[in-house]
């Protein structure tokens, strides 16, 4: 039986309580690894904002004479384990954890824009307010790491020991030829698995867009003698693959992969400012030009899915049977 739209807005609340579970994993271990004292006090200042995020959207589920999904949260807080190993695990920790906590956040703030539309909707104003209120926060905190990439790649030069630092730049470049190649195959999924017509047009646009991004950084580490990593590669296209059957096994698939598409935009960012950064010490004028024009591509593409929030939410409704 379809489920009806106050139960699909507990669902929304308990979804984004798990999120915030797992971003406390995240945010416990951040400062210690963070390689960076500003980065490190932008963790710590965020972990204290996190608990609060989590106590205001537990009260608001048992307002509703509900609760967080006991399962939800055990396995959001189980796969937030892997995300720290993964950071602790790179020569370069900082860049990487700065980048994926700057593309969580922004999976937050995707996942509280569907939770708004969802609650009015509903009409129900407390949880609208509540999520606008702390999508802000988590963009507040994603503005506050964009300011510090320069940090991150600093303190990520500084943790390899590395002086070559024109190797670096091959090194990052194959990261975002890595990283693209993921893009690549979430797109071809996403046109299929929309569930609207002007996202699954957004998507298909943004594929050829991403092949020709691919291309760009090929020829570029072609032209440094390089070549991209085929393992590193084949990888990332493995889990963009596992990523794409997990979106479409979702009852709320359309939502969902607006979502992450919106969140990986921004890891797709923080790569390439990382990048660029890199770029810019090594004195590689060519690789920050490529870096800044990639980048304007990447937030013009994040910038069309934020616009489509809205078409998410109701197609999500749609898929599942509600109407609102």
């Amino acid at each position: 039986m379809p489920e009806n739209l106050d139960e699909q807005l507990t669902k929304y609340l308990t979804d984004m309580h798990s999120i915030e579970e797992q971003a406390l994993v995240q945010m416990r271990a951040a400062p210690g690894i963070a390689g960076h004292p500003a980065l490190a006090r932008a963790f710590s200042e965020h972990l204290e904002e996190t608990e609060r995020q989590e106590q205001l959207v537990r009260a608001r589920l048992e307002a509703r004479g509900a609760s967080p999904s006991r399962l939800k949260d055990a396995v959001a807080a189980a796969t937030g384990v892997p995300f720290v190993l993964f950071a602790r695990s790179q020569p370069d920790t900082p860049g990487k954890l700065t980048a994926h906590a700057f593309s969580y956040e922004h999976l937050e703030v995707g996942g509280y824009e569907l939770l708004r539309r969802i609650a009015e909707r509903a009409g129900d104003t407390e949880t609208a307010e509540l999520a606008a209120r702390i999508a802000g926060e988590e963009r507040a905190m994603a503005g506050r790491l964009a300011e510090l990439f320069g940090a991150a790649a600093e303190a990520s030069l500084e943790a390899v020991g590395d002086d070559d630092l024109a190797e670096r730049v091959v090194k990052y470049l194959a990261d975002a030829h890595a990283i693209e190649a993921q893009a690549i195959k979430l797109l071809e999924r996403g046109p299929k698995i929309a569930g609207d017509d002007e996202l699954a047009r957004l998507y298909a646009e943004h594929l050829e867009e991403t092949r020709e991004q691919e291309r760009a950084v090929t020829k570029r580490l072609e032209a440094l003698g390089a070549s991209p990593s085929r393992v590193q590669d084949a990888l990332m296209r493995l889990g963009a693959l596992n990523w794409g059957a997990f979106f479409q096994a979702q009852p709320d698939t359309p939502g969902k992969l607006a979502a992450f598409a919106f969140a990986f935009e921004h890891l797709e960012i923080a790569g390439y400012e990382l990048l660029k950064e890199v770029a810019r010490r090594a004195g590689d004028t060519e690789t920050v030009e490529l870096a800044g024009r990639i980048l304007e591509q990447e937030r013009a593409a994040a910038a069309k899915i934020a616009g489509a929030f809205d078409r998410a939410a109701d197609a999500s409704l749609e898929a599942q049977g509600v109407t609102a």
